[in-house]
């Protein structure tokens, strides 16, 4: 029997640009058959503070990527960003009967109440929450409960949430566009999916999304998501301290930061010189790489405390991998190696296939990212309609619990 296409799609909605991607899943991974990109608006520090604004960028970047595939989009999987996305570790137990009792979904549904329970504020809209250990009668390590016998079981879990009104402008916004999110996700939780394999998960990494307004990091060991933490400076904010302390205007620091910036700082001493119609500009290399330095070093010196924080400081085996646009900074990765005492390397979208040239760009990571996160979705949705049709008894019995647990699963 032939096996159906499955075309996923994701939407990165950025400070500066809005991305959107268009793939078919393979058996490999994903082949690109569309994208586009449209500078955004209405969106500071990662949040939209406009819902209207950002529709047309959507619109843009989204009607280029069906151009190119010749598909139309209806959902898509959408990023979520901005200094309000935090990382909570919780923890909760429930009695589950007897010592025969076999765990079920009902009883997942419980202990993830009981352990959000007071811990997460109701002002708060739960993203993620990933479970990293069960523990049956006192029996540890274990990751999936389901079908085990026991009398009490706990669990260990990350959620990672936002404000809720950060979650309903994002919805808002798609609405506007007439696109409907599959899954709403962190930009650097998408970028990990993108740039990570699953030994750099177990042996320890940490993921750094440099965008324009945000940077952000997520920590990821024994295979699980560990932490998650955002600090409100990006690229942009190096190119505002150059046209400042410059005194020029934001396009001309924003060419200087990309083309004749290094990140090894004081190696170079051939001034900077531009060229503007018939004039030219000068500018000291010592000013620009005391201004890049300064503001890198703020950046990397609230990376280093959210590592240390997470309990991960020089403690990664696997290092950094820096995603984002700010990762086209020349020599970034030597910088931060330098400063965060941790291996480091650029990482660009894998596992893509098509016009995979165009976007295996670290800026791209989040977009791809957010296709398997698509994916994803779409096979939760399958599972779960699978398993209504397949459990409709049992559900009728219990009260309608098997069907709660797939609707909050989905």
């Amino acid at each position: 029997m032939e096996e159906k296409t499955r075309f996923v799609v994701g939407i990165d909605i950025g400070t500066n640009f809005v991305r959107a991607a268009i793939g078919e899943m393979t058996h490999d991974g994903i082949r690109v058959v569309g994208y586009g990109e449209a500078p955004s608006d209405g969106v500071r520090r990662g949040i939209i503070n406009d819902i209207s604004a950002p529709c047309a960028a959507i619109d843009h970047a989204l009607a280029a990527a069906e151009k190119m595939s010749g598909l139309q989009v209806s959902d898509a999987a959408v990023s979520i960003n901005g200094v309000n996305t935090t990382s909570t570790k919780v923890d909760g137990m429930i009695a589950v009967g007897v010592a025969d009792h076999e765990i079920d979904e009902e009883d997942l549904i419980r202990i993830i109440e009981t352990s959000v329970a007071g811990k997460v504020p109701e002002t708060r809209q739960i993203l993620k929450n990933m479970p990293y250990e069960y523990i049956l009668d006192g029996q540890g390590g274990i990751r999936e409960p389901i079908g085990m016998k026991g009398a009490r079981l706990e669990m260990r879990a990350n959620v990672i949430s936002t404000m809720k009104l950060d979650f309903d402008n994002v919805v808002k916004a798609c609405a506007t566009a007439n696109l409907v999110p599959s899954v709403i996700e962190p930009s650097v939780i998408a970028a990990s999916r993108a740039v990570l394999t699953g030994q750099q998960k177990e042996n320890g990494v940490a993921v750094i999304d440099m965008g324009g307004a945000t940077t952000s990091i997520a920590i990821y060991d024994e295979g699980e998501l560990q932490y998650v933490g955002v600090c409100p400076y990006g690229s942009n904010d190096i190119t505002n301290d150059l046209a400042a302390y410059l005194k020029t205007v934001p396009d001309v620091a924003e060419e200087i930061k990309l083309r004749f910036a290094s990140c090894q700082f004081g190696e170079n001493s051939k001034d900077v010189k531009i060229k503007r119609g018939r004039d030219e500009l000068n500018f000291s290399r010592q000013d620009v790489d005391e201004v890049i330095e300064s503001r890198l070093e703020e950046i990397f010196e609230m990376m280093r405390k959210h590592l240390v924080h997470a309990g991960y400081d020089r403690r990664l085996p696997e290092g950094i991998i820096l995603t984002g646009g700010g990762a086209k900074l020349k020599d970034i990765d030597k910088y931060v190696r330098t400063q965060m005492e941790l291996a480091v390397r650029i990482g660009v979208p894998e596992r893509i296939s098509g016009v995979s040239e165009d976007v295996k760009k670290p800026e791209f990571a989040t977009v791809i990212g957010l296709m398997f996160a698509d994916n994803e979705a779409g096979l939760r949705d399958e599972f779960s309609n699978n398993a209504k049709i397949s459990k409709k008894k049992q559900a009728k019995k219990s009260g309608g619990a098997v069907a709660r647990f797939f609707k909050l699963f989905k």
